[in-house]
């Protein structure tokens, strides 16, 4: 098992200060894991109550009354499964003095799950777990990550044919179980072929029109679908920065699978040979690269963005802390160079600094405030901000 130290640490201080804290993350990301591994340092009361389990949803026939009793910790695992258990929690979550801490589970994102726990506000913590990253588990098996991507189960496989297996059947269970059982009423064949054309356009800006042409149906139609795995957690929509610049620019937001191995295995491309002669190489390690320095600097979706204007000047990532702009180009490249682009969004968007992360091996400055950082040293050359 991989240690996720740091992940415990943030919910664990989340527990301490919140009667009720979510965990939230795409299905077989690791929730259930961390939380057991959580659970025993917090209390030595522990209640778990799996939604998924037909026994432990009799148990919670009357909610109050299974609820009310436990001390200690109480974990709900798939909670997004019964949203009418929130109001049960704020009246728990208020008792004086306070006997019990809630642990709850999801896979969905905090947006939707957010809409039926309201009545929690200024109770509940939220939580997003997302897949493993470099940090966790080393340098040495960062292609390995790229690869395979962050699911536990698909990093840690034999080989990378038992790795694509696992992520194949985890794409037509979500398809067929996970999403219907989150209130998607679209038919599996349909979700899984928007999904992999989603994957042939990853890394790319969002055009409803385009897709919806490709599918028969209405742009709304597609944007509902899109919504649908965004709030799912298995797709990243980089929304555009834009301002009062003089400039026109890009409003639409850019398309990411969230997690490099099922990009892969939407794409079948089960080794890192078949990847790297695939014309979405250079897309798939954009993909990767912005979910790690994402997943490093500790930011959250709201504080993350892309830049582009018609006129030719873009940023990969934007990341926005109150008055703090941070820029990041990420070039598959041993080679990179400072171009107009680079010079135009420095000025245009007032960064603080710009990172160029290239795939070569040797960090240098390309002018004052832009730095060409290889991978292999972004865990020590960038800050994180949390």
């Amino acid at each position: 098992m991989i240690d996720r130290e740091l992940h415990a640490r943030q919910i664990t201080g989340l527990l301490k200060r919140f009667p009720v804290v979510a965990i939230l993350g795409a299905r077989q990301v690791g929730k259930t894991t961390l939380a057991a591994s959580i659970a025993p340092t917090l209390s030595n009361r522990i209640s778990r109550f799996d939604l998924e389990n037909p026994s432990d949803l009799a148990r919670l026939a009357d909610p109050m009354l299974a609820l009310q009793e436990p001390k200690g910790l109480v974990v709900l695992d798939e909670v997004q499964r019964r949203p009418e258990l929130f109001p049960v929690l704020r009246v728990l979550a208020d008792r004086k003095p306070v006997r019990t801490r809630f642990l709850v589970l999801g896979s969905a994102a905090p947006d939707l799950l957010r809409q039926s726990s309201e009545s929690l506000a200024g109770r509940i913590a939220y939580y997003e777990l997302p897949g493993l990253a470099v940090g966790e588990v080393g340098l040495e098996r960062a292609d390995r990550l790229w690869v395979r991507g962050g699911f536990p189960k698909a990093f840690l496989a034999r080989s990378d044919r038992e790795s694509m297996e696992w992520r194949q059947s985890f794409i037509r269970t979500f398809l067929e179980r996970d999403l219907p059982a989150l209130g998607v009423n679209i038919a599996a064949d349909t979700m899984r072929r928007f999904w992999s054309m989603l994957a042939h356009h990853h890394a790319q800006l969002w055009n409803a029109s385009e897709i919806g042409r490709s599918f028969g149906v209405a742009d709304t139609t597609v944007r509902n679908y899109l919504d649908k795995l965004t709030d799912a957690l298995v797709v990243r929509q980089l929304k555009p920065w834009h301002e009062n610049l003089g400039k026109r620019q890009v409003k639409s937001p850019k398309i990411f699978i969230r997690d490099s191995g099922l990009l892969h295995a939407l794409l079948d491309l089960p080794t890192k040979r078949d990847i790297e002669g695939h014309p979405k190489l250079g897309a798939s390690w954009e993909g990767f690269i912005i979910d790690q320095l994402v997943q490093h600097l500790g930011v959250h979706p709201e504080e993350t963005y892309h830049w582009r204007t018609h006129q030719g000047a873009e940023l990969d990532l934007l990341v926005v802390r109150g008055g703090l702009r941070l820029g990041f180009e990420v070039k598959r490249t041993v080679a990179p160079t400072l171009t107009p682009s680079m010079r135009s969004a420095m000025h245009d968007l007032k960064l603080k600094s710009l990172t160029v992360v290239h795939a070569g091996d040797q960090t240098f400055p390309l002018s004052q405030q832009v730095q060409a950082v290889a991978f292999r040293d972004v865990l020590n050359a960038v800050v994180p901000l949390h």
